[in-house]
């Protein structure tokens, strides 16, 4: 019977991850398209000011008014910051395509020198997407605070974007669930923030939702344990989360809830160069 009780945690597990993974791929797919729609139309938009600027030079070989340069110079203008942008967001998909491949082809507990506001930037915006496939019309008011000049940390990239990740499906979950009996005048929330004290690194997320009753705190970190319905949720994800920050990176997950009101996770990392 232990040994049963064994093989399907190890089940659950494995399930619980390719479950994050299926959200990480809807969020990806939307978070792709966006960068990928700009690339698209500020290349259009480029290809035709370029055109433009083509057929003044054209029209003016021999004598360009002061009125055609201003022009021109204009549109080299327009050109210059459109171009930017094609770089800026085809830098971001590269990104997003770095972080997928990390998560599915990162070595087994590798520490590697990482930013960890950048970390956190992406992965709360790949779960927002994510909630945004699979709950049509849903939205969320997403509030960021990144310390500058963070030092880059060691940490397992592939495990903490995962802890990040379980803990904004939760927030994002509570949020879009109060919503749907909450007055009109709700207005869903959720906060990140990435910071240092002393030599540690602090990464917090807050929420207005649901919020959790006595029992479900006391019950919080049990395997098995899950308030979502069947199929929504298998009741490792807070345990996989606290393993993450207390056993591979040796600090401290707590949090504070209010039933109604919302919930807050913190999780306390000690800062290794």
């Amino acid at each position: 019977m232990e040994q049963e009780i064994k093989n399907l945690k190890e089940q659950l597990q494995k399930q619980e991850k390719l479950a994050s993974l299926g959200i990480l791929s809807a969020g990806i797919a939307h978070e792709i398209q966006n960068p990928l729609n700009f690339v698209i139309n500020f290349s259009k938009m480029s290809d035709k000011l370029l055109k433009d600027l083509t057929d003044i030079v054209e029209d003016n070989a021999d004598n360009i008014p002061e009125e055609d340069r201003e022009d021109i110079e204009d549109i080299v203008a327009d050109l210059k910051e459109n171009m930017g942008k094609i770089v800026e967001h085809g830098e971001r998909a590269i990104s997003i395509i770095r972080g997928i491949l990390l998560v599915s082809r990162g070595k087994e507990n590798e520490y590697l020198p990482t930013d960890v506001c950048k970390l956190a930037k992406e992965y709360i915006w790949l779960s927002y997407h994510a909630m945004r496939a699979n709950h049509k019309g849903f939205n969320v008011s997403i509030h960021e605070q990144y310390e500058e000049g963070l030092p880059q940390m060691m940490v397992i990239p592939q495990d903490l974007s995962r802890a990040i990740l379980n803990i904004t499906n939760n927030a994002l979950y509570s949020v879009w669930k109060k919503s749907q009996s909450a007055p009109e005048d709700y207005k869903p929330e959720v906060s990140i923030g990435v910071s240092r004290q002393d030599n540690n690194c602090i990464i917090t997320l807050t929420d207005n939702g649901v919020g959790m009753s006595d029992e479900v705190k006391q019950k919080l970190f049990e395997n098995f344990f899950t308030t979502k319905p069947i199929g929504e949720g298998t009741g490792l994800g807070m345990n996989i989360v606290r393993d993450i920050i207390e056993n591979k990176h040796h600090g401290k997950i707590t949090f504070e809830s209010e039933e109604g009101q919302g919930a807050s996770f913190t999780f306390t990392i000690p800062i290794t160069k």
